[in-house]
């Protein structure tokens, strides 16, 4: 389970605008709102501190305690961030404040384990992950960092569905339980040699073909009537 409480100081954002967020970013700082339940509060926060709360243990799934310029801290949870294509420097974050007691909605990452002892990939066969997030609701500190799918009994041929999946404490599956395809394993391609077709005209090694006759004969009279 995530289940990590994170408290991170941020401070109140005073200036706006392109100019005011590109001189923040050189300086080190990430802007970023907090969405609460009737108003926001823009803040900024210090991108190193910020990166570390986010590939820390509880991952993008971890509860942000927010405290803003040293005042009481509120549970938040990451709602979205943007991130530069390039250098890979956040740009800005919004946070949405949450109540611990209140079962929150969230995608959480699908990993297949035991796939090298799956009898279909064992036989050759092609196993392919087709959903790799599902959504679930749960309490803000039930929320799972992943879901781990065991795939070690699914043969050639075989297709599981979210409907197989083991449930999960205190977690509720959103998606379609018989239409969500998690993982497949189908048999091999083979590709076949194309067959070669013998063109038409092709003399035997060895052998003269009809022009070759014609020639041997023309060659005979020609030697017979020298004899006469």
């Amino acid at each position: 389970m995530a289940g990590e409480r994170i408290t991170i100081e941020v401070l109140p954002r005073t200036e706006f605008g392109s100019a005011a967020s590109r001189r923040l970013r050189r300086e080190g700082f990430v802007p970023g709102v907090l969405y609460g339940r009737s108003d926001a509060a823009s803040f900024v926060v210090a991108e190193r501190e910020l990166r570390r709360v986010l590939t820390g243990a509880g991952g993008l799934h971890a509860i942000l305690d927010i405290a803003i310029d040293g005042g009481s801290t509120q549970p938040a949870i990451l709602k979205d961030y943007q991130q530069d294509p390039v250098k890979g420097k956040l740009l800005h974050i919004d946070l949405q404040e949450v109540r611990l007691d209140e079962a929150i909605t969230a995608s959480v990452v699908v990993s297949l384990v035991g796939a090298e002892d799956a009898p279909g990939v064992r036989e050759g066969g092609v196993l392919s992950q087709i959903t790799r997030e599902v959504n679930v609701s749960a309490l803000p500190l039930e929320v799972p960092e992943h879901i781990d799918v065991d795939v070690s009994g699914m043969e050639i041929g075989g297709t599981l569905r979210l409907a197989e999946l083991p449930t999960v404490e205190s977690v509720a599956f959103l998606d379609d339980l018989d239409e969500t395809v998690i993982a497949t394993i189908t048999a091999p391609t083979r590709e076949e040699e194309p067959e070669v077709e013998e063109e038409e005209g092709e003399g035997v090694e060895g052998e003269a073909g009809e022009g070759g006759a014609a020639e041997a004969s023309d060659a005979e009279a020609s030697d017979d009537s020298g004899d006469e």
